[in-house]
């Protein structure tokens, strides 16, 4: 019995602390765990009268980066005085690091609590013992960063030369002289070759996820553990497909490195993240044309480049891709003043008009906007100009298209024959293992005849769905290419048809062109748009203002016609409001009053209006408004809906409203949606009839 132990120490009791660093330790040296157990058989040998293990630490390092939880208990017991010694099988399993090694021998010599090792016993009240204990705790520490430097040295070296060994994804795997090869299974390589091919067809990761959901395609994973590493088929997943997109493996090229490990400060002590991707030239390891692809490199740069504009909020200074809307430069738009890509601002829903517009220096308040224009005369401007880029490739294009067609399918009915052939081979395999075992033995053959059955199922529904494909391919029309060519020469006409989406011009449209610039001349009332196409051309084109309160010419009328399609309908006071908010001037410029309108009334012929002969009571659209209590824009949206019978003879021209209408069920029903739709504050302030005053 060593003399620094007393009766006191023996009669608190004893703490026996097991850790080992990392789950792989935990799994795999075994014999460490078992030295580190038998310290508590070490304690009862001693006399202590209780001993307690801690070993929640297991699978954590000691470095300080990650929390310990069996460390603070530890901690907490000695302070709470109930703990005589402290057991260890050596002090780099009580901490690696300085601050945790130095406050709990500072604790244990506060209560007088011993520090055992295999080395000895240790009281931390003797200067010697605390001596000791301080260069064991700093030689612990040393080594640690010592041993992780040689690894991290030796890891690095073995790196730049291509030959470390790491998870590979699926599709891949290591040959036996530490080389990268394409994974022999047929299956496995021809999905992931047909998902590339997809990703640039369908030109987003969302949409290449959608499509393998409506196929119904499987997609190879990998999935690993500290000891095993297997590839499963399961239904895609988004991160999945955005991952296989942006590793590098794919495209040839040895990477390493790609990710990074970062140290914050969480409740005054140090925590360790990992998994933070750095950017290409902050790799460790990149060597390009290591093995064989499943894409070229420049493809690889392509779809980092296709999914950075397609990460909206992440890359705000870069053009992004088309997501639909009505804006056909949605993303391309950047401000000739500040440089800055122009936001795309939407009009109301009944309308189909557009702005883009540069909101400036946001971020600072009261910096204003910058600069803004209709979006939709500039649409239309380089609509034309790319019908007229693309008029000598069509014929080509058609034919090209007109083949995609035809072979569309092929891709998914490849990957579905490849399913039921693993699929029947599994089905084999299960026959062959119910066959293979004693008849005898129930326990066994059901469950093997069960797993059988659910391989034939599976095989059945795979012909299954080959046979649908088979139907749907015979069921679908033939493509006519003759028409298909004639509607080539006709771009406009394929431009503007119902079935070409907003979402396929846009595409088109950042297929041949790179960005756009607009500026506005402010001394020629101009609109400066330069175009960049793709392949290093730029075109500069003038667009003439408009400016507000302008009618295009089919919305501007003449009098003549104004009094000859309203005359006899209305009076002649709101005949002469009509004509002056149309714009519709006399010869001599003057504005229309009642006597003017009267007088070329007269001259035409056109009958008075008599408010006995008008018919049914119509109403203005104000005065209707005021009826339903809403406001004119959602009397006129009511209108637009179809919910609310009007009449309207020209554009522009004062609706007519039955008064019976107002009556009927569908108003009643739309009147009180459009008040359910208003905000909370705005009924709370209708409701407030009276004033406030404080003490009332």
């Amino acid at each position: 019995m060593n003399a620094k132990i007393t009766p006191e120490h023996l009669g608190r009791g004893a703490i026996v602390y097991i850790r080992q660093s990392t789950l792989g330790q935990v799994i795999e040296n075994t014999e460490s765990q078992r030295r580190q157990y038998a310290l508590a058989e070490s304690a009862s040998g001693m006399g202590f009268s209780s001993v307690a293990v801690i070993d929640d630490d297991l699978g954590r390092s000691g470095s300080g980066m990650v929390a310990r939880p069996g460390f603070q208990k530890l901690v907490a017991s000695v302070c709470g005085g109930a703990v005589g010694a402290v057991f260890c099988i050596e002090a780099s399993r009580l901490a690696r690091n300085g601050r945790d090694w130095h406050h709990l021998v500072d604790l244990c010599a506060v209560v007088g609590v011993l520090v055992i090792d295999h080395d000895g016993v240790y009281d931390p009240r003797l200067v010697n013992d605390r001596l000791l204990l301080g260069l064991k705790g700093t030689m612990s520490e040393y080594e640690l960063n010592l041993l992780r430097q040689r690894g991290l040295a030796a890891r690095d070296s073995k790196a730049k030369r291509g030959e470390l060994r790491f998870a590979l994804p699926p599709g891949y795997c290591w040959n036996d002289v530490d080389q990268i090869e394409v994974d022999p299974d047929e299956r496995v390589s021809a999905t992931i070759r047909l998902l590339f091919r997809k990703f640039r067809e369908l030109g987003s990761a969302r949409q290449l996820f959608l499509w393998a959901r409506d196929a119904e395609l499987k997609i190879p994973v990998v999935r690993q553990n500290a000891r095993h590493q297997k590839l499963v088929w399961q239904a895609p997943a988004y991160h999945n497909l955005v991952e296989m997109m942006q590793n590098p493996i794919y495209a040839g090229a040895y990477a390493f490195g790609r990710r990074t490990q970062r140290v914050q400060v969480v409740d005054g002590r140090p925590r360790k993240t990992i998994g933070h991707r750095k950017p290409m030239h902050a790799w460790n390891v990149l060597i390009q044309g290591h093995h064989e692809g499943y894409i070229g490199w420049e493809d690889f740069e392509e779809n980092r480049r296709m999914l950075t504009e397609n990460a909206y909020m992440l890359h705000r200074a870069s053009r992004k891709a088309a997501r639909g809307g009505r804006a056909l430069l949605t993303g391309l738009v950047r401000c000739g003043r500040c440089g800055r890509m122009m936001h795309v601002f939407y009009g109301m829903r009944s309308g189909h008009a557009h702005r883009y517009q540069c909101r400036g220096d946001d971020a600072h308040v009261g910096a204003g906007q910058c600069i803004g224009i209709g979006g939709v005369r500039v649409d239309q401007t380089i609509a034309n100009y790319i019908m007229e880029a693309v008029s000598t490739l069509a014929v080509e294009a058609a034919l090209e298209a007109a083949q995609r067609v035809i072979s569309g399918d092929d891709d998914v009915k490849q990957a579905t024959t490849r399913d039921l052939e693993q699929a029947r081979y599994e089905a084999s395999l299960a026959s062959r293992r119910y066959e293979a075992v004693d008849p005898a033995k129930r326990l066994v053959a059901r469950e093997l005849e069960s797993r059988w059955n659910v391989a034939l199922e599976r095989v059945v529904q795979l012909e299954q769905r080959l046979a649908r494909m088979d139907e749907q391919t015979a069921c679908r029309p033939q493509v006519d290419k003759d028409s298909l060519l004639m509607l080539a020469q006709d771009l406009a006409s394929a431009w503007n048809a119902p079935s070409a989406t907003m979402r396929t011009k846009q595409r088109l449209t950042r297929v041949l062109i790179q960005e756009v610039v607009i500026d506005l001349d402010d001394g020629k009332d101009e609109v400066a748009i330069t175009v960049h196409w793709t392949g290093g051309r730029h075109t500069e084109i003038r667009l003439a203002r408009t400016r507000t309160g302008r009618y295009p010419d089919d919305r501007h009328p003449s009098p003549v016609e104004v009094i000859r399609m309203l005359g006899g309908h209305w009076p002649d006071r709101q005949l002469a409001v009509t004509m002056n908010r149309m714009r519709c001037k006399r010869n001599d410029g003057e504005s229309w009053t009642t006597l003017r309108v009267r007088a070329l009334r007269e001259r035409l012929g056109v009958a008075e209006f008599d408010a006995a002969a008008a018919g049914p009571e119509t109403i203005s659209v104000d005065e209707t408004a005021r009826r339903l209590k809403i406001c004119v824009g959602s009397v006129i949206r009511l209108i637009k809906a179809g919910i609310l019978p009007a009449e309207q003879l020209m554009s522009c021209a004062p609706w007519k409203v039955p008064v019976q209408a107002l009556e009927s069920k569908e108003v009643k029903i739309g009147v009180q949606d459009v008040i359910g739709r208003r905000p909370l504050k705005v009924l709370q302030y209708h409701q407030n009839k009276t004033l406030k005053l404080p003490g009332f």
